[in-house]
């Protein structure tokens, strides 16, 4: 596999890492590594300051689908550049490659961000998508001692996979401390200097032939749906597919009775999870009783709840009663809230009869308050325990595995506050990236016990992107019985990569021309 490592130490007080090479605690039946290719730092190395650029590349090779497959991996840090060619960071990445491939011209490249804003690419690096991942139990919870296994499940078999640390996480870093904050830290100013990055990115490793995919979870989703129009236009590249995991609202605007109504059919998914329905409702199949509350949501909810203190008292009791029936709350405690539930009332009343309080990123993770009393979580439940299963494992890879030697604390959740959401058009701007591009496909992951970016506001979002109904043939949905992170689920892990295999071989056109 041929590489170019590439260092520029700038005079504006830039220290290079010291890339040292380790040996490296192989699985059992994995291949011995390669030696490292690795990056030469500066004289004045200083390991607490990111060396803008370098790298460290190892081999490896992992069995999917029983077969195996041989790959690369480089971590390093790239610059982003201002106009003058001045670098204003080093974003951090980690970049796979299947190393039996002659012909790249034709093999995907996925480029892949997490979310926050604030946090790095080590979520679905080490527990979904990619060639290594975390040791957690069937059901996603963390085990000790700490490691980390082959995935069986990855996607490196069909395309090569860039995780992306945008600034001040990971161990990605402005080049001073001097740089203006909102450099990095928006919506549009976050799309645009990772635009810059990902074509630099593109260009040094020679991938211009090859199809393109972003995936993006959570608020990674704003990123990529931003990105798909701003590389159109300003970089001139074009996407073969953007993947949505977990998406955020996407600045689609739903105020009022449509944003107060949307979470019901989580609430309902959360309920029959925790056995909470009543037993018609709970003797059914999950996917069998959501149709049900959903149609009950646009047809009945949202007009209840557009005439307010118009509602007459026999109108309001039924549709509290309903309300009831799919919450698993009681009438009282909708009718006492105007049958407005908001999601933190929900995760505290719930099984507030039991002492628990529900996960708001994954229902299934119970948590346990000072007081039963209140009207919301003390804390979110599940972090904690991804936090404990995570931060671990990407230290132990990156440093130990991957050889990437520095002193920098790798952030999992970094410093980017205050955050410019304004003028986020992001679901606006993926509609337009889609109506210019005949090629590029949308995919869409969510899980049903996810109540931050719930499954229900995820369909409006494609709804509303594609009001018109043009788009239908290139928007895809699927739903999984877990939450936010939909892959720590095992079952859910094996069924979400293949659904991501399947999309990413759909959405590459062949010699088929872009056109209507």
């Amino acid at each position: 596999m041929r590489k170019k490592l590439f260092i520029i130490v700038p005079f504006t007080c830039i220290f290079a890492l010291s890339l040292q090479a380790q040996r490296r605690a192989e699985p059992e039946s994995a291949p011995a590594p390669a030696p490292p290719r690795v990056a030469k730092p500066a004289d004045n190395t200083n390991t607490v300051r990111l060396a803008l650029d370098s790298s460290v590349t190892t081999s490896n090779a992992v069995t999917i689908k029983g077969q195996r497959v041989p790959y690369t991996v480089t971590a390093g840090s790239m610059p982003v550049w201002d106009e003058s060619g001045k670098p204003l960071a080093g974003v951090f990445y980690t970049y796979y490659e299947r190393s039996d491939i002659k012909d790249q011209s034709t093999r995907p490249l996925v480029i892949s961000f997490n979310g926050g804003p604030g946090t790095s690419s080590v979520w679905m690096e080490i527990g979904y998508t990619g060639p290594r991942m975390l040791k957690i139990d069937d059901e996603g919870y963390p085990i000790q001692p700490y490691g980390l296994r082959d995935n069986p499940h990855s996607i490196l078999d069909v395309a090569d996979i860039v995780y992306v640390d945008p600034v001040n996480t990971g161990f990605s870093r402005p080049a001073d401390k001097d740089i203006a904050p909102a450099t990095f830290f928006g919506v549009n100013a976050d799309i645009r200097y990772l635009a810059g990055w990902i074509s630099t990115f593109v260009s040094r490793n020679k991938r211009w032939a090859s199809p393109k995919f972003l995936i993006g979870e959570s608020y990674g989703t704003t990123r990529v749906s931003g990105l798909a129009l701003e590389l159109q236009n300003s970089q001139w590249m074009y996407l073969n597919g953007v993947i949505l995991v977990s998406p955020t609202e996407l600045g689609i605007e739903r105020t009022g009775p449509v944003d107060a109504a949307l979470s019901l059919p989580y609430f309902a998914a959360t309920a029959w999870y925790h056995k909470k329905l009543p037993a018609d409702l709970q003797s059914k199949d999950l996917t069998a009783v959501l149709p049900e509350v959903e149609a009950f949501t646009v047809n009945e909810l949202v007009p209840a709840l557009t005439k307010g203190g118009s509602l007459t008292d026999a109108d309001r009791t039924a549709i509290a009663a309903k309300m009831a029936r799919y919450s698993g709350l009681s009438q009282q405690f909708i009718v006492q809230n105007n049958l407005e539930i908001l999601p933190n009332a929900f995760w505290k009343e719930l099984l507030r009869d039991k002492g628990f309080t529900v996960g708001r990123l994954d229902s299934r993770y119970l948590g346990i308050d000072r007081k039963d009393a209140g009207v919301a979580p003390d804390y979110n439940a599940e972090i904690s325990h991804w936090l404990h299963a995570f931060t671990p494992a990407i230290n132990m890879y990156l440093r130990d595995e991957l050889r990437y030697k520095t002193d920098l604390k790798y952030y999992m959740f970094g410093p980017v506050h205050p955050w410019d959401r304004s003028n986020d058009r992001t679901g606006e701007n993926l509609r337009q990236a889609m109506a210019m591009n005949p090629y590029l496909h949308v995919f869409v992951q969510s899980g049903y016990y996810d109540g931050a970016c719930d499954y229900f506001n995820a369909k409006y979002n494609l709804w509303q992107i594609d009001a018109a109904g043009k788009l239908k043939g290139r928007l895809t949905w699927e739903g999984y019985r877990s939450g936010h992170m939909m892959y720590l689920r095992k079952e859910d892990l094996a069924i979400a990569n293949q659904h991501l295999r399947d999309f990413i071989l759909n959405a590459i056109p062949g010699s088929k021309p872009a056109k209507y």
